[in-house]
């Protein structure tokens, strides 16, 4: 490290090895069950990985076993009219007809460029038409367990949960990368995918599915669950919440006021033509008006605010 860069601010457990074992055991113990996972045919890979993007799981199984069933290597599906290909993504409802195109061309490129065979590398299956870093490295790992960490949504947040790693591209890479036992690639990616896939999800079920590595999260200790994709909780202090609970407390306890009056009450900046003055108040009450909550007497001049009773 030289000493212009910064030491990273979080770490992976000591025990490594620990780690790795029981995220593989709980996998392998149970997990979800699709037809993809039980082959390493990389056509039949490609085909579920390209499906999966941006479409559920359990919607890609059926459209996944009739696209195999129609075209069962990359031989048949060069040799298929692309309006037929897409046709077939329409008819499944699995958007984005690029997908459906780029694929066709990928088992042109496999059959005339390959000799029929697939490349085995991330790098060299990148070359295939529509295939990007992330679906390169997933065949690669699922089908010739050869692929680097894969780092995906799912596994952003459990990395960011467990170890405290930043939000930041490189650092999940190097972290992921760090964890991943050698040439464990297909057991390793379908496991810590699954983890986020069903334990640390947005909203998590640790204890309900069983979280592996509880005992090393640094979320499960602290109850803190925020990740990269989900939304944090505002801060109550200064919120729109905190001010709605004070216009309550201080109308129960006095029955009614007026605007200024109430203001003055609820905020110690509250001033009348100010940022926080009457307007924003007014806004406050209507929301809570809207609710059911407070009635606002207008015939009165100065307006009066009251609980709804």
């Amino acid at each position: 490290m030289t000493d212009t860069e910064a030491a990273p601010t979080w770490s992976l457990p000591d025990d490594r090895d620990s780690v790795r074992d029981a995220l593989i055991d709980w996998y392998e113990a149970d997990h979800r069950e699709f037809p993809w996972r039980r082959t390493d045919d990389p056509y039949a890979i490609l085909v579920s990985e390209v499906m999966s993007q941006q479409t559920q799981l359990d919607r890609v199984v059926e459209a996944w076993e009739a696209f195999l069933e129609r075209w069962p290597s990359t031989t048949e599906l060069a040799a298929a009219d692309r309006a037929d290909v897409v046709g077939f993504w329409t008819d499944h409802s699995l958007g984005y007809n690029n997908r459906a195109k780029y694929l066709h061309e990928a088992a042109g490129q496999i059959e005339s460029d390959y000799d029929g065979h697939f490349p085995e590398s991330p790098d060299e299956l990148q070359e295939l038409m529509g295939v990007g870093p992330y679906t390169a490295n997933a065949v690669a790992s699922f089908a010739f367990n050869n692929g680097d960490a894969v780092v995906d949504t799912n596994v952003k947040r459990v990395l960011y949960r467990a170890f405290d790693v930043p939000d930041d591209d490189s650092a999940f890479e190097d972290a992921a990368g760090d964890l991943m036992p050698a040439d464990r690639s297909r057991v390793w990616n379908n496991a810590i995918m699954e983890l986020g896939g069903v334990a640390c999800e947005q909203t998590p079920s640790c204890d309900e599915a069983g979280c592996p590595w509880r005992e090393w999260c640094s979320a499960y200790a602290s109850g803190d669950f925020t990740a990269p994709d989900v939304p944090t909780q505002p801060s109550f202090e200064g919120s729109r919440r905190q001010f709605r609970g004070r216009v309550i407390g201080t109308l129960r306890e006095y029955d009614e006021l007026e605007l200024d009056t109430l203001g003055h009450r609820v905020r110690v900046d509250y001033a009348p033509n100010g940022e926080y003055g009457r307007e924003w108040l007014r806004g406050l009450l209507t929301d809570l008006e809207a609710d059911g909550l407070v009635e606002l007497d207008r015939n009165a001049e100065p307006v009066v605010a009251r609980l709804r009773r």
